[in-house]
Protein backbone atom coordinates (compact mmCIF):
# COMPACT_ATOMS: atom_id res chain seq x y z
CA UNK A 1 0.00 0.00 0.00
CA UNK A 2 1.15 3.41 -1.07
CA UNK A 3 1.28 5.99 1.80
CA UNK A 4 -0.34 9.21 0.34
CA UNK A 5 2.97 11.72 0.21
CA UNK A 6 1.46 14.60 3.05
CA UNK A 7 3.02 18.14 1.51
CA UNK A 8 3.58 21.01 3.67
CA UNK A 9 1.57 24.25 3.95
CA UNK A 10 4.31 26.55 2.41
CA UNK A 11 4.90 23.78 -0.58
CA UNK A 12 0.89 24.39 -1.48
CA UNK A 13 1.11 28.22 -1.34
CA UNK A 14 3.92 27.78 -3.91
CA UNK A 15 2.44 25.28 -6.30
CA UNK A 16 -0.48 27.55 -6.43
CA UNK A 17 1.37 30.52 -6.98
CA UNK A 18 3.19 28.68 -9.83
CA UNK A 19 0.33 28.38 -11.57
CA UNK A 20 -1.50 31.07 -10.84
CA UNK A 21 1.65 33.04 -12.31
CA UNK A 22 2.28 30.67 -15.32
CA UNK A 23 -1.30 30.75 -16.69
CA UNK A 24 -1.46 32.51 -20.01
CA UNK A 25 -4.69 34.76 -18.95
CA UNK A 26 -4.00 35.62 -15.27
CA UNK A 27 -0.25 36.50 -16.07
CA UNK A 28 -1.35 39.65 -18.05
CA UNK A 29 -4.71 41.31 -18.02
CA UNK A 30 -6.96 44.25 -17.47
CA UNK A 31 -9.76 44.30 -14.53
CA UNK A 32 -12.24 46.74 -14.40
CA UNK A 33 -13.84 47.58 -11.53
CA UNK A 34 -14.33 50.23 -7.76
CA UNK A 35 -11.90 51.25 -5.71
CA UNK A 36 -12.58 50.88 -2.17
CA UNK A 37 -10.51 50.02 1.15
CA UNK A 38 -8.05 52.10 -0.67
CA UNK A 39 -4.51 53.16 1.83
CA UNK A 40 -1.27 54.56 0.70
CA UNK A 41 1.44 53.07 2.72
CA UNK A 42 4.19 54.47 4.78
CA UNK A 43 6.78 52.49 1.92
CA UNK A 44 4.93 53.60 -1.13
CA UNK A 45 3.25 50.93 -1.99
CA UNK A 46 -0.99 51.02 -2.39
CA UNK A 47 -3.38 48.42 -1.15
CA UNK A 48 -6.93 48.32 -1.95
CA UNK A 49 -9.87 46.55 -2.65
CA UNK A 50 -11.31 46.14 -6.26
CA UNK A 51 -15.20 45.30 -7.10
CA UNK A 52 -17.99 45.00 -8.61
CA UNK A 53 -21.73 43.50 -7.97
CA UNK A 54 -20.43 40.60 -8.06
CA UNK A 55 -17.47 40.07 -6.00
CA UNK A 56 -14.01 41.48 -4.70
CA UNK A 57 -10.01 41.09 -5.47
CA UNK A 58 -7.70 42.42 -3.07
CA UNK A 59 -5.00 44.53 -4.77
CA UNK A 60 -1.54 46.00 -4.75
CA UNK A 61 0.64 48.36 -6.45
CA UNK A 62 4.29 48.06 -5.74
CA UNK A 63 6.20 51.74 -4.94
CA UNK A 64 8.05 51.69 -8.31
CA UNK A 65 4.96 51.19 -10.31
CA UNK A 66 2.74 53.87 -8.18
CA UNK A 67 5.57 56.58 -8.58
CA UNK A 68 4.39 56.37 -12.40
CA UNK A 69 1.04 56.48 -12.23
CA UNK A 70 0.05 60.82 -12.08
CA UNK A 71 -3.05 60.50 -9.55
CA UNK A 72 -3.62 58.97 -6.13
CA UNK A 73 -6.45 56.32 -6.58
CA UNK A 74 -9.88 57.30 -4.58
CA UNK A 75 -12.34 55.22 -2.65
CA UNK A 76 -15.36 54.59 -5.45
CA UNK A 77 -13.21 55.51 -8.28
CA UNK A 78 -14.43 53.64 -11.42
CA UNK A 79 -10.82 52.29 -12.89
CA UNK A 80 -9.04 49.69 -15.37
CA UNK A 81 -5.98 47.79 -13.55
CA UNK A 82 -3.49 46.24 -15.57
CA UNK A 83 -1.28 43.61 -14.17
CA UNK A 84 -1.59 39.95 -12.95
CA UNK A 85 -2.58 37.39 -10.46
CA UNK A 86 -0.37 35.98 -7.93
CA UNK A 87 -0.27 34.48 -4.77
CA UNK A 88 0.93 35.86 -1.30
CA UNK A 89 2.66 32.29 0.40
CA UNK A 90 2.43 33.95 4.18
CA UNK A 91 -1.27 34.28 3.79
CA UNK A 92 -2.34 32.38 1.33
CA UNK A 93 -4.18 35.19 -0.42
CA UNK A 94 -4.36 35.56 -4.08
CA UNK A 95 -4.22 39.04 -4.90
CA UNK A 96 -4.16 41.20 -7.88
CA UNK A 97 -0.17 42.93 -8.54
CA UNK A 98 -0.97 46.08 -10.72
CA UNK A 99 1.73 47.17 -12.76
CA UNK A 100 -0.72 50.33 -14.44
CA UNK A 101 -3.91 52.08 -13.53
CA UNK A 102 -6.25 54.02 -15.80
CA UNK A 103 -8.95 55.73 -14.64
CA UNK A 104 -12.74 54.96 -16.57
CA UNK A 105 -14.29 58.68 -17.73
CA UNK A 106 -12.39 61.56 -16.68
CA UNK A 107 -8.29 61.20 -17.90
CA UNK A 108 -5.12 60.22 -15.57
CA UNK A 109 -3.81 63.78 -16.06
CA UNK A 110 -6.98 65.65 -16.03
CA UNK A 111 -7.90 63.79 -12.77
CA UNK A 112 -4.19 64.85 -11.15
CA UNK A 113 -5.08 68.50 -11.61
CA UNK A 114 -7.97 68.25 -9.37
CA UNK A 115 -6.24 66.41 -7.10
CA UNK A 116 -3.59 68.93 -6.93
CA UNK A 117 -5.71 71.54 -7.45
CA UNK A 118 -7.75 70.72 -4.64
CA UNK A 119 -5.01 69.83 -2.26
CA UNK A 120 -3.21 72.85 -2.58
CA UNK A 121 -6.07 75.12 -2.56
CA UNK A 122 -6.99 73.86 1.35
CA UNK A 123 -3.32 75.31 2.39
CA UNK A 124 -4.17 78.68 0.67
CA UNK A 125 -1.29 78.27 -1.95
CA UNK A 126 -3.65 80.08 -4.37
CA UNK A 127 -5.17 82.99 -1.86
CA UNK A 128 -4.70 86.73 -3.22
CA UNK A 129 -3.55 87.80 0.09
CA UNK A 130 -0.39 86.41 -0.31
CA UNK A 131 -0.35 87.69 -3.82
CA UNK A 132 2.92 89.64 -4.44
CA UNK A 133 2.47 93.12 -6.29
CA UNK A 134 4.22 93.34 -9.94
CA UNK A 135 7.21 96.11 -10.02
CA UNK A 136 6.04 98.77 -12.36
CA UNK A 137 9.14 99.09 -13.99
CA UNK A 138 11.12 96.73 -12.60
CA UNK A 139 15.30 96.94 -13.58
CA UNK A 140 15.96 93.05 -13.90
CA UNK A 141 13.93 90.31 -15.32
CA UNK A 142 14.37 86.69 -15.23
CA UNK A 143 13.44 84.39 -17.78
CA UNK A 144 12.93 80.69 -16.58
CA UNK A 145 11.71 79.40 -19.48
CA UNK A 146 13.62 76.86 -22.41
CA UNK A 147 16.42 78.72 -24.68
CA UNK A 148 15.45 77.26 -27.60
CA UNK A 149 11.41 77.71 -27.97
CA UNK A 150 9.74 80.87 -29.63
CA UNK A 151 8.20 81.44 -26.28
CA UNK A 152 11.86 83.20 -25.33
CA UNK A 153 11.98 84.83 -28.54
CA UNK A 154 8.79 86.40 -28.60
CA UNK A 155 9.31 87.50 -24.52
CA UNK A 156 12.69 89.09 -25.40
CA UNK A 157 11.47 90.56 -28.57
CA UNK A 158 8.71 92.41 -27.09
CA UNK A 159 10.91 93.08 -23.94
CA UNK A 160 12.87 94.73 -25.61
CA UNK A 161 11.08 97.02 -27.76
CA UNK A 162 8.61 98.03 -24.91
CA UNK A 163 11.13 98.85 -22.43
CA UNK A 164 14.45 98.52 -23.62
CA UNK A 165 16.04 100.04 -20.32
CA UNK A 166 15.06 96.44 -18.38
CA UNK A 167 17.80 94.00 -18.11
CA UNK A 168 16.99 90.37 -18.98
CA UNK A 169 18.56 87.42 -18.39
CA UNK A 170 17.08 83.76 -19.73
CA UNK A 171 17.55 80.71 -16.96
CA UNK A 172 17.73 77.81 -18.86
CA UNK A 173 15.62 75.12 -18.02
CA UNK A 174 13.44 71.85 -19.98
CA UNK A 175 10.14 72.59 -19.94
CA UNK A 176 8.55 68.94 -20.58
CA UNK A 177 9.68 65.46 -19.85
CA UNK A 178 11.35 64.06 -17.23
CA UNK A 179 13.49 66.36 -15.06
CA UNK A 180 11.86 69.21 -16.26
CA UNK A 181 9.54 69.99 -12.65
CA UNK A 182 12.55 69.71 -10.59
CA UNK A 183 14.74 72.12 -13.15
CA UNK A 184 12.25 74.66 -13.07
CA UNK A 185 11.88 74.85 -9.24
CA UNK A 186 15.52 74.83 -8.83
CA UNK A 187 15.74 78.47 -11.16
CA UNK A 188 13.28 79.80 -9.45
CA UNK A 189 15.29 79.13 -5.69
CA UNK A 190 18.68 80.39 -7.20
CA UNK A 191 17.20 83.14 -8.99
CA UNK A 192 15.63 84.11 -5.05
CA UNK A 193 19.01 83.13 -3.10
CA UNK A 194 21.10 85.10 -5.42
CA UNK A 195 18.23 87.99 -5.83
CA UNK A 196 19.23 88.17 -9.44
CA UNK A 197 15.95 89.98 -10.69
CA UNK A 198 13.20 92.49 -9.91
CA UNK A 199 10.86 89.79 -11.66
CA UNK A 200 10.42 86.17 -13.16
CA UNK A 201 8.81 85.05 -15.69
CA UNK A 202 8.03 81.39 -15.84
CA UNK A 203 6.12 79.54 -18.88
CA UNK A 204 6.36 78.26 -22.15
CA UNK A 205 4.26 77.97 -25.59
CA UNK A 206 1.30 75.60 -26.27
CA UNK A 207 0.96 72.46 -26.61
CA UNK A 208 -1.11 69.24 -25.38
CA UNK A 209 -1.85 68.69 -21.57
CA UNK A 210 1.00 66.21 -21.49
CA UNK A 211 3.49 68.88 -22.79
CA UNK A 212 2.65 72.02 -19.90
CA UNK A 213 2.82 69.21 -17.53
CA UNK A 214 5.71 70.42 -15.89
CA UNK A 215 3.63 73.22 -14.87
CA UNK A 216 1.11 70.67 -13.09
CA UNK A 217 3.59 69.60 -10.75
CA UNK A 218 3.69 70.08 -7.03
CA UNK A 219 7.52 71.18 -6.98
CA UNK A 220 6.94 73.86 -9.48
CA UNK A 221 3.73 75.40 -7.61
CA UNK A 222 5.40 75.55 -4.38
CA UNK A 223 8.39 76.98 -5.81
CA UNK A 224 6.46 79.75 -6.87
CA UNK A 225 5.08 80.01 -3.62
CA UNK A 226 8.10 80.68 -1.89
CA UNK A 227 9.57 82.33 -4.08
CA UNK A 228 10.46 86.34 -2.26
CA UNK A 229 10.43 87.64 -6.28
CA UNK A 230 7.39 88.45 -7.76
CA UNK A 231 6.02 85.49 -10.35
CA UNK A 232 4.09 85.65 -13.74
CA UNK A 233 3.11 82.33 -15.12
CA UNK A 234 2.90 82.07 -18.68
CA UNK A 235 2.06 79.14 -19.53
CA UNK A 236 0.67 78.16 -23.42
CA UNK A 237 -2.05 79.41 -24.99
CA UNK A 238 -5.31 81.48 -23.17
CA UNK A 239 -7.64 78.13 -22.88
CA UNK A 240 -4.37 76.60 -21.03
CA UNK A 241 -5.00 76.30 -17.26
CA UNK A 242 -2.18 75.26 -14.90
CA UNK A 243 -1.33 75.12 -11.34
CA UNK A 244 1.18 77.65 -11.71
CA UNK A 245 -1.26 80.22 -12.98
CA UNK A 246 -3.12 79.51 -9.56
CA UNK A 247 -0.01 80.01 -7.56
CA UNK A 248 1.55 82.64 -9.53
CA UNK A 249 1.37 86.77 -8.42
CA UNK A 250 0.30 87.15 -11.83
CA UNK A 251 -1.04 85.12 -14.75
CA UNK A 252 -0.75 85.40 -18.44
CA UNK A 253 -2.22 84.24 -21.59
CA UNK A 254 0.65 84.19 -23.21
CA UNK A 255 4.35 84.81 -23.08
CA UNK A 256 3.90 87.34 -25.25
CA UNK A 257 1.67 88.85 -22.72
CA UNK A 258 3.51 88.09 -19.91
CA UNK A 259 5.92 90.65 -21.32
CA UNK A 260 3.22 93.22 -22.07
CA UNK A 261 2.42 92.86 -18.59
CA UNK A 262 5.86 92.82 -17.02
CA UNK A 263 7.15 96.02 -18.23
CA UNK A 264 5.22 99.57 -19.28
CA UNK A 265 5.72 101.10 -23.30
CA UNK A 266 8.44 103.27 -23.50
CA UNK A 267 6.33 104.89 -26.28
CA UNK A 268 2.99 105.09 -23.80
CA UNK A 269 5.83 106.41 -20.55
CA UNK A 270 7.10 109.22 -23.17
CA UNK A 271 3.68 110.55 -23.77
CA UNK A 272 2.70 110.24 -19.85
CA UNK A 273 6.08 111.96 -19.19
CA UNK A 274 5.27 114.59 -22.40
CA UNK A 275 2.09 115.17 -21.02
CA UNK A 276 3.02 115.57 -17.43
CA UNK A 277 5.75 118.32 -18.15
CA UNK A 278 3.15 120.33 -20.56
CA UNK A 279 0.22 120.26 -17.50
CA UNK A 280 3.26 121.26 -15.21
CA UNK A 281 4.57 124.25 -17.58
CA UNK A 282 0.71 125.25 -18.20
CA UNK A 283 0.37 125.04 -13.96
CA UNK A 284 3.00 127.06 -13.43
CA UNK A 285 2.40 129.88 -15.76
CA UNK A 286 -1.07 130.17 -14.31
CA UNK A 287 0.55 130.23 -10.87
CA UNK A 288 3.11 133.06 -12.38
CA UNK A 289 0.07 135.09 -14.01
CA UNK A 290 -2.37 134.66 -10.74
CA UNK A 291 0.86 136.34 -8.87
CA UNK A 292 1.15 139.28 -11.55
CA UNK A 293 -1.63 140.27 -11.15
CA UNK A 294 -1.47 139.91 -6.86
CA UNK A 295 1.85 142.42 -7.69
CA UNK A 296 -0.38 144.73 -9.94
CA UNK A 297 -2.84 144.83 -7.46
CA UNK A 298 -0.62 145.44 -4.55
CA UNK A 299 1.69 148.42 -6.49
CA UNK A 300 -1.73 150.45 -7.27
CA UNK A 301 -2.08 150.47 -3.27
CA UNK A 302 -1.48 154.48 -1.51
CA UNK A 303 0.68 152.80 0.65
CA UNK A 304 3.21 151.79 -2.07
CA UNK A 305 2.34 154.98 -5.05
CA UNK A 306 2.77 157.27 -1.73
CA UNK A 307 4.99 156.30 0.87
CA UNK A 308 4.48 159.68 3.34
CA UNK A 309 0.83 159.35 2.63
CA UNK A 310 0.26 157.39 6.28
CA UNK A 311 2.78 160.01 8.06
CA UNK A 312 0.20 162.99 6.84
CA UNK A 313 -2.54 161.36 7.47
CA UNK A 314 -0.90 161.27 11.45
CA UNK A 315 -0.03 164.63 11.10
CA UNK A 316 -3.79 165.65 10.25
CA UNK A 317 -5.32 163.87 12.61
CA UNK A 318 -2.53 165.21 15.26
Amino acid sequence: MIEPKVFSVGQINRYIKNLLENDFILNSLLVQGEISNFKAHSSGHWYFTLKDAQGAISCVIFRQDAANIPFEPENGMQVILGGYISLYEKTGQYQFYGEFLQPVGMGALQIAFEQMKEKLMREGLFDRSVKKPIPTCPKTIALITSPAGAAVRDMLRILGARFPMAEVFVLPVRVQGEGAASEIAAAIRWANYHQVADLIITGRGGGSMEDLWAFNEEAVARAIYDSEIPVISAVGHEPDVTIADFVADARASTPSNAAEIAVPDQMELMRFLKGAEERMLQSQATRLESLRQKLETLAQKRVLTDQLAYVQDKRMEL
